[in-house]
């Protein structure tokens, strides 16, 4: 297997990153938002930093600026945005119906990591290379600043063996979460080479929110109704449906929801049918996210107990943007959603997958304006350490350090 030249220690001037993800670029899900924000605020830290994404047949091909429009809520036409590389893969999942798709699906995460490899060894040697799938760390294993982050922990015997032979050959492991972090201990990753950082918010996310009755004006909201949101996917996991069916218990409030996919949003407008107080915006280009959370009053994070992505994976981008808005969050009890909430009170925790004990937590907050600011300056406070440029120069660091004693692998 090639091997790459041992890394000089990195410089500003010749800092380069490669961050590997197989994802659309753009698309409608948070995976695209919370990676563009990553590569966004690596390229801020000073990493010349090219994103290579999968070429997907159903997804526009748009210019460098375009995309990066599209993903970012504060996205500035004169900032240098990061490079972007699609890499080719087959692709004929959604060609048949979800029953049949496990083949062509792991055919083509076969495929993104093989184009995805032979990219990264042809055109970026010398640079760090942050890659989310395992097959490009087991494709890459050997090379000099390499890193896996890793959003959940691989349940396949095959892709485990893919993982543990990328971090015995030297690459280091960002969990993005406590929960990740745990079930990797367990599968053997030794802790020495992991770190944990969670998704994190655009550290001027509070300054630039509208004000609140323009906000709702743009939205064509009542001035004087209570909102209740959710802004996020839409998988049943997500457990958006939870919150729809909490809707009869909330009086006149409001639930708002906005984000998904297509299909998704379709099904749970048949489920919310004559709900009066549901409204279902469907997706949202990021730049207009701030307007949503401006106008709230309640933010909703309603994941289920299952699977373990909901339970113990997750570290969700709509609670880091909430609490940095100053939105009140009522969110499931579940490890994943402690952790990334942590230990400030700044979010109330009900039962999971009870759309009463749901209803029950959001009419106790809407009821108690005290406890909304004060939850709301616990947030604000919280989520100040966890901004995108902090974690991007966290992950640097830890990569880089590595590199400089790293050496080739036979």
């Amino acid at each position: 297997m090639p091997v790459d030249p041992v890394l000089p220690s990195p410089s500003a001037e010749q800092l380069r990153l490669v961050l590997v993800a197989n994802a659309r670029m753009p698309s409608q899900r948070a995976q695209s938002v919370q990676l563009a924000k990553a590569a966004r605020a690596f390229q801020r830290a000073g990493a010349a930093t090219t994103v290579i994404h999968a070429r997907r047949r159903d997804t526009p091909e748009l210019d460098r600026a375009e995309v990066w429009r599209r993903l970012l809520m504060d996205f500035d036409p004169n900032e240098e945005s990061p490079g972007l590389r699609a890499a080719r893969c087959s692709d004929w999942i959604d060609t048949v119906p979800r029953f049949a798709q496990f083949f062509p699906a792991r055919l083509q995460e076969w495929t993104f990591g093989r184009s995805a490899v032979q990219a990264v060894r042809r055109d970026f040697r010398g640079a760090l290379c942050l890659a989310r799938d395992v097959e490009v760390g087991h494709g890459l294993r050997g090379r000099p600043g390499l890193a896996l982050e890793i959003h959940r922990v691989p349940g396949g015997k095959t892709r485990r063996g893919m993982l543990l032979s990328a971090v015995s050959a030297g690459a280091r492991v960002v969990a993005i979460s406590g929960g990740v972090r745990d079930d990797l201990l367990g599968l053997g990753v030794p802790e020495r080479c992991m770190t944990v950082e969670h998704d994190a918010v655009d550290a001027g996310l509070a300054d630039s929110l509208p004000a609140r009755a323009e906000a709702r004006r743009r939205l064509g909201l009542d001035p004087g109704r209570t909102v209740v949101l959710y802004a996020g996917g839409l998988l049943k996991w997500k457990g958006v449906d939870v919150l729809v069916d909490a809707a009869d218990r909330l009086g006149d409030a409001l639930v708002l929801i906005v984000g998904g996919m297509e299909q998704d949003i379709v099904a749970l407008r048949e489920r919310a049918r004559g709900k009066a107080n549901v409204r279902i915006d469907g997706f949202r280009e990021a730049g207009e996210i701030p307007a949503y959370l401006a106008a709230a009053d309640v933010g909703i994070v309603p994941n289920r107990k299952t699977p373990r992505i909901s339970s113990h994976y997750t570290s969700p981008l709509k609670v880091f943007e909430a609490m940095a808005a100053g939105l009140p969050l009522v969110v499931s009890d579940l490890p994943s959603l402690r952790d990334a909430v942590g230990e400030s009170a700044a979010a109330q925790f009900v039962e999971p997958e009870d759309p009463a004990a749901l209803a029950a937590g959001i009419v106790g907050l809407i009821e108690d304006a005290d406890g909304r600011a004060e939850m709301a300056r616990r947030a604000r406070l919280a989520v100040e350490s966890h901004t995108w440029e902090a974690r991007a120069q966290r992950i640097l660091a830890f990569m880089a350090q590595e590199s400089q004693g790293a050496r080739p692998r036979p």
